[in-house]
């Protein structure tokens, strides 16, 4: 099992994307070499999002490295963390080949001639299907962006707000209820849970 060395410190990150960006050719070339050498973990760990998609580890890791070398190329100090910045690219060049693969899939599992008709016609996969088959991809992008939903409501949302988003669109299992039932819940009025709600929805918004 491959041992990665570990993450870089902030102050240490933010050492070698100056010597990067400000470095003789020299350190900037060993200040790249560390970036991306101290940031292989990151791409392991984002790999793993997808282990269960019909594509082979060491191949996804291959690609997510190409979104990390991507993410320190165009990575300046106002994004924030490279982490942060670098494991959104990463996904993101993940997603591009399984979108592609997908594509690709497609052409040939549905479009290829799988036999003929009684009149000699030939016959496709994509004439017999009648069930819209699961699009791995964006059931992952849907996941994902679950996971950010519930993360935000916590971190960004008052526990008023959170209360009134979960009762109006029956998160975490529940059943969406009206404006009006929930203030009849909460003992406020229907106008009152409507501002509350638009707010919170304003906040997810800016955040999401």
């Amino acid at each position: 099992m491959k041992t990665f060395q570990k993450p870089l410190t902030s102050g240490e990150e933010a050492e070698y994307v100056r010597l990067l960006r400000e470095g003789s050719e020299e350190e900037a070339r060993k200040a790249k070499a560390v970036l991306i050498e101290r940031n292989l973990r990151l791409v392991a760990h984002v790999a793993k999002k997808y282990q269960n998609v019909d594509e082979d580890m060491e191949d996804l890791i291959s690609i997510g490295c190409i979104g990390l070398i991507k993410a320190i190329d165009s990575f300046d100090a106002g994004k924030g963390r490279l982490a942060t910045y670098a494991c959104r690219c990463i996904d993101n060049e993940l997603l591009m080949l399984l979108r592609s693969k997908k594509k690709t899939s497609r052409e040939v599992s549905l479009f290829e001639p799988i036999g003929q008709d009684k009149e000699g016609n030939e016959i496709h996969l994509v004439d017999v299907i009648e069930q819209q088959q699961t699009d791995v991809v964006e059931s992952l992008e849907l996941s994902n962006n679950i996971k950010k939903l519930q993360k935000l409501l916590d971190d960004c949302l008052s526990p008023r707000e959170r209360e009134i988003i979960v009762y109006r669109y029956g998160l975490g299992g529940r059943q969406e209820i009206t404006q009006s039932e929930i203030g009849a819940k909460l003992g406020i009025s229907r106008s009152y849970v409507s501002r509350i709600e638009k707010k919170a929805l304003g906040k997810l918004r800016q955040y999401f």
